[in-house]
């Protein structure tokens, strides 16, 4: 592989090991890594599914043994089992760069896309409660123009994808694939909703959120975020930065189980005619009313359907627990170091011309995770995983190697790059 870093190429060996082990000194987050259940396995397949934080079992024993067990249908209100989607949802919040009481915790990732899509061209074309224009027509003071384009970012994740086909079908929309960096010339008066990947699942490619979402106002149109590979590894901003509406899962870098809820963000400005099209009776300003007609609660809370599935939401909710007093500038910092360090050893260790690097150099382009690009990517990941180093394959021959702030290690990083060198020249 070409050397990413020619001027500051270090020398392989023993001193890659000894710099390991004084970055790890100097990490001010190392010590969380004592709140995870680890061995020693080099696991860097965070942004696939987070390590358990160790005191989650405890926890969740408890919500089976007593609430469920021993208080049963008291736990709605004695456990407070009925607000825990908003609950959560303020916990999530500050993690992503939201106040308070704009998301919501519970169901898929897939499903609240599919809301937060058809939702955006709802408002976007005054069809949510209250009427009104969420964006503009584009019409400047002429006839109006009907918005009837969703654009979807073309490299995304397949099930997003999907969904914006059906979201596309269901509002009578064109859908237009394009990659985000096509995305400011290609938006016109016609465009209603753009949805957009922060981060590119395969490269880890880091998207321009500020700037594409001020593009996309600046058309008259709503912007919905996929944040499933940020969250938690990097600062988001969402208030900051006006985002409409944002969804992400929890089980990646935020570790909260295997299938554990999504959440769904509403900016507070949109919650009034916010118009999901799954309204449930957990949506419903009178869930215990059981009228026959809908009428949408307040706030957030629209953005509720169903019963929420308590036993993961509670697991989330104690896997949180771990981002107590954590900054996430310094998620930032460590996140942009393990990463840079890991490509230097690879570039030590790894034979020239064996891999090539997916993930770009300059820190404003890189999410949280590495891509290397090599023949028999999938092999390769095997007998990594064999020998004790965990990452994941995407076809047809990408590497990806997820780096969790809160628990990897200076040295995890080298040792994964030395192994990958042995693996490969053997």
């Amino acid at each position: 592989m070409s050397d990413p870093r020619p001027a500051s190429r270090p020398s392989p060996g023993p001193d890659l090991r000894i710099q390991a082990k004084e970055l790890d000194r100097e990490d001010e987050l190392a010590v969380k890594r004592a709140e995870f259940v680890l061995d020693d396995t080099v696991y860097l397949d965070g942004n696939s599914l987070g390590a358990l934080p160790a005191h989650v079992p405890d926890r969740v024993a408890d919500v089976i043994n007593r609430q469920w067990g021993r208080l049963r249908i008291r736990s709605w209100g004695e456990s407070e089992w009925w607000t825990a989607p908003e609950r959560i949802g303020d916990r999530v919040a500050p993690l992503v760069g939201a106040a308070p009481g704009q998301i919501v915790v519970g169901d898929s990732t897939s499903v609240n896309v599919f809301k937060a899509l058809v939702a955006a061209v709802r408002l976007v074309r005054g069809e949510g409660d209250g009427g009104g224009s969420g964006g503009g027509d584009g019409s400047g003071g002429g006839p109006r123009v009907e918005r009837d384009e969703i654009i979807v970012d073309a490299t995304t994740f397949p099930t997003d994808g999907y969904i914006a086909q059906s979201a596309a079908r269901l509002t009578g929309c064109r859908l237009t694939p394009l990659t985000p960096a096509e995305v400011p010339t290609a938006l016109g008066p016609r465009t209603a909703a753009v949805l957009l990947n922060h981060a590119d699942y395969r490269t880890g490619r880091l998207h321009d959120l500020p700037g594409l979402t001020a593009a996309v106002h600046a058309a008259g149109a709503l912007a919905v975020w996929d944040l499933c590979h940020t969250a938690g590894a990097l600062p988001v901003g969402l208030d900051e930065h006006g985002v409409d509406l944002a969804v992400g899962c929890t089980y990646k870098y935020l570790n909260g189980g295997p299938g554990s809820p999504a959440y769904l963000y509403v900016r507070r400005e949109l919650q009034d005619r916010f118009d999901s099209p799954l309204p449930g009776w957990n949506s419903h300003a009178e869930p215990f009313g059981m009228r026959p007609e809908f009428e949408a609660a307040d706030g957030v809370l629209r953005g509720r359907v169903g019963t929420p599935d308590i036993l993961s939401m509670l697991a989330l909710e104690a896997a949180l627990d771990v981002w107590d007093g954590v900054s996430m500038d310094a998620v930032r910092a460590k996140s942009l170091a393990l990463t840079d360090f890991f490509l230097r050893c690879v570039a030590a260790y790894v034979p020239e011309g064996l891999v090539e690097s997916l993930t770009p150099d300059a820190h404003a382009e890189r999410g949280s995770q590495v891509a290397l690009r090599c023949e028999g990517a999938g092999d390769v990941m095997q007998r990594l995983i064999e020998r004790g180093v965990v990452g994941d394959f995407r076809a047809p021959d990408v590497l990806r190697f997820g780096f969790t702030p809160l628990y990897v290690s200076f040295a995890d990083a080298e040792r994964a790059a030395r192994v990958l060198a042995e693996v490969l020249e053997s």
